[in-house]
Parts: structure tokens; sequence; C-alpha cells
């Protein structure tokens, strides 16, 4: 009877894996990776690379470390090029090496040519397995050389000229509404959207978001064409370039992952760390050359986080809009003047409605018109230039050629914190005689 069930619990074990390699992989990076192996090992090879894909890098990297090489090379060779180049990149060179001889030499072949590309390049993520085609094949030839080949390789059909270069494109509904007899070539569209294997993720990106696409040829120099960027691999690397410009928005660098190494994560923040507690000491000293008025009043002290804070508030506000607006490609540098006067306008009006709400509070509190008075106007005069700062400091860096999310929260409060407490400190010194 016990015999009789293993085969069943085995089968339905195969197809959990197969339908939900995701929650597989998610449970297996829990386990030692003996047993991670020994589950790999006895699933269909299809099943056992997806599982391998979607585990975390440093799980991945793992497994193909510790596999045997056969082992290794079966899980490879299933497995999506890119996502097992990118996998592999990661090991040491002299594993890298032995993994890569144990393979079918095309198969090595196209994996080294990925990985010779720079990191987050387009060439790292395009799919070499691609249906090609010249423009004189007709749609028969063409119909009965797709259904031979795997279903995920079937998206759109390429063609190249003599020199194989990137001619054109031709969707399968257009293919498949066509006559048998017709030429692949009056059924192209132009090759207009296209990439170099070089370009840096952000490119990628932006053709993505501008052009909606399904996939992405990618071509060499001479607009040769290398490979394909499909629809999945797109939306990652888009997913991944939002979560990047999250962390260099506050200083941790785009390499770093949840489970990176400890020294790795300290190399990555600390240089930023140490930039923003000389800027902390800077907004400080603007608070120490007023400290005969903050020791003549007090009450100063109490209010300076409420201005500070506001004017934070509003200059993350700007950011946010602002990178956003570059990140899609909706804004550039001519636009400038119309962001800063439109972000100006906005804290400055924002301040107004603020600024009378704030008066009101501390006028309860305080019974002092003076302070009100005081406190109204640096609410104004900070959230204006919050908000001219918000959109000026990623504006400047895209000027400057740098990453518009590089450390620009860091960069806003001290603008913001320096602003806010000069302004509200500058106003009390100015008008001490109303306190």
């Amino acid at each position: 009877m016990a015999e009789s069930k293993a085969p069943s619990r085995r089968t339905l074990a195969q197809e959990y894996l197969r339908a939900h390699p995701g929650e597989a992989a998610a449970l297996l990076e829990t386990r030692p990776s003996d047993e991670v192996l020994g589950v790999l090992r006895s699933i269909a090879a299809p099943v056992a690379g997806a599982v391998v894909e979607r585990l975390v890098p440093d799980a991945a990297a793992r497994a193909l470390t510790e596999a045997d090489p056969a082992t290794a090379a079966r899980l490879l060779a299933a497995m999506d090029p890119a996502r097992a180049a990118a996998i592999l990149a990661s090991l040491d060179t002299e594993i890298r090496n032995e993994r890569l001889e144990g393979l079918d030499q095309r198969l090595a072949s196209d994996l080294r040519t990925q990985l010779s590309y720079p990191t987050d390049s387009a060439g790292e993520f395009m799919d070499l397995r691609i249906p090609v085609f010249r423009p004189e094949t007709t749609v028969g030839d063409a119909i009965a050389r797709l259904r031979s080949l795997p279903r995920e390789l079937v998206l759109d059909v390429y063609l190249v000229d003599d020199e194989g270069r990137f001619a054109g494109t031709v969707g399968l509904h257009q293919l498949l509404l066509a006559a048998p007899d017709g030429r692949l070539g009056g059924l192209a569209q132009a090759a207009e959207i296209s990439v170099l294997a070089v370009a840096p993720r952000e490119e990628v990106v932006e053709a993505l978001t501008r052009h909606r696409l399904t996939s992405l040829p990618v071509v060499d120099f001479e607009g040769k064409l290398l490979g394909v960027i499909r629809y999945a691999a797109l939306v990652e690397v888009t997913e991944e370039e939002a979560s990047a410009d999250m962390q260099t928005l506050v200083g941790a660098g785009k390499e770093e992952r949840a489970l990176s190494p400890l020294l790795f994560a300290v190399r990555k923040r600390l240089p930023w760390l140490q930039i923003n507690l000389v800027t902390a000491f800077l907004a400080a000293a603007v608070v120490g050359l007023f400290e005969g008025t903050i020791a003549q009043f007090t009450a100063l002290a109490v209010l300076l986080p409420v201005v500070a804070g506001q004017s934070g508030n509003t200059g993350a506000q700007a950011l946010a809009v602002t990178l956003r607006g570059l990140a899609l490609r909706e804004i550039h540098l001519r636009h400038w003047p119309r962001i800063a006067f439109k972000e100006a306008g906005t804290g400055t009006l924002n301040g107004c409605a603020v600024a009378l709400v704030t008066m009101i509070g501390v006028f309860v509190w305080s019974q002092s018109w003076g302070l009100c008075l005081v406190i109204g106007l640096a609410m104004v005069v900070s959230m204006m230039i919050a908000g001219l700062a918000g959109a000026g400091v990623p504006m400047v860096l895209t000027a400057l050629r740098q990453d518009p999310a590089q450390s620009s929260s860091i960069l806003l409060t001290t603008i913001t914190d320096i602003m806010g407490f000069l302004s509200f400190l500058g106003l009390a010194t100015l008008l001490s005689g109303l306190l």
C-alpha cells in the first residue's frame, strides 16, 4: 500500500512545483542546501529550472555552487538564458567557468556573450533565442517553422536583411491573417524601435513606458539584431528600476538586496550617512547662530520642529512628483522654469493655508500675536523655498548627468532644514520687539 502511494505523492509534488514555482521557491529558500538540491534533482528539468529562476539571488547562486556538475548543467540548460547568466555572474570566477564548461557548447557561448555585457544593460536582460526570418520568406514557411519552436519563444517575428541588420517586426496576428504565399517583407513594421545592447536599464524602461511594448529588439552598433527583451523581462526591469530609485533616494546602493552581506550593506550606506551627518551639523550651525534669540525666547525652541517638519514634507512632495515626471520622461530640463514656478507657487499657497492654522494654534497656546506673525511668515517662506528645492534638486542632478534619485532625499532634507531654521529664527530676531 505504501509503495502505491509513493508515486502519487511524487506526482502531486511535481504538479505543485510546476503550477506554483514561486511559492515552491519561497519554501525552499528556508531549507538546507542539501534538501533543496535533493528536491531539484527529483523533479523534471523544466520544473526545476523554473523554481531556480524564482529563488532569491543568493539562494540560486548557492544552489548552483553546491550542485554537482551534472545537476548544475541540467538546471542551467532548463532556465531562461538571461536569468541563468545573471545567476552565473554572481558566482566566483572559478566556479562560473566550471559550470560553463559543463554545458552544451552553443548554450555556453550564448551565456558567455550575455556575461560580457555591462551590468544593468540591455544585453544582460535580452534573450538570444529569437525566431529570425528574411523579408522574402513566405508566410506559410514562417508559420511552419514557428510551430516547431518552443511556445515561449513565439511572440513576434523579427526580420533581418542580408547583413543581419534588424529590418522590421511582424506581429503574430498579422501572420495568421495573411495569405500563405505572401512575403513577410510586405507585412513588416519598420524597424524603428530598438535599443543598443550596451544601453542602460533606464533606456530600456523608457522604451517600454513610451511605446507600450511586448518585446524590445536589441541590436549592436551596426544595427545587427542580437536578441530581444521579452515582456516578462521588461516588467522585471521596470520593477527593479523603480525599487532601485527608492533605495538611492535615501542613500542606499542600487546593488544592495535584502539578503546582501552585512559588510556590503555597510559599504554602500555608510558614505551617505557620513554626508548626512555633515549636513546635520550645518543645520545645527544655523541654529547656533541664533543661540541668543532662542535663550531669550524659549518658545522658539518648542516651535522650531513645526516649521522644519512642514517645509520637509512640502519639499518631499515636490521631489516625488518631479522624480516621477523625469522617470516617465514627462518632463525634461527645458521644463525647469515651468516646474519651478509651479512648485514654488504650490508651496506658497499651501504655506498660506498651513500658516493660518498654525497661527491659530500658536495664539491659543502662547497668547502672543508677535509669535503668531513670526511663525506664519516663516511657514510661508520656508514652504515656498522647499517646493522650489524639491523640484530643483533632481533637475540639477539631471543637468549634471547624475541619477536624479541619487540621495535626493538627503540633499533636500539639508536644504529644507537649513531654510526652515533660518527663516523662523531670522524673522524672530528681526521682529524680536513684537515677541
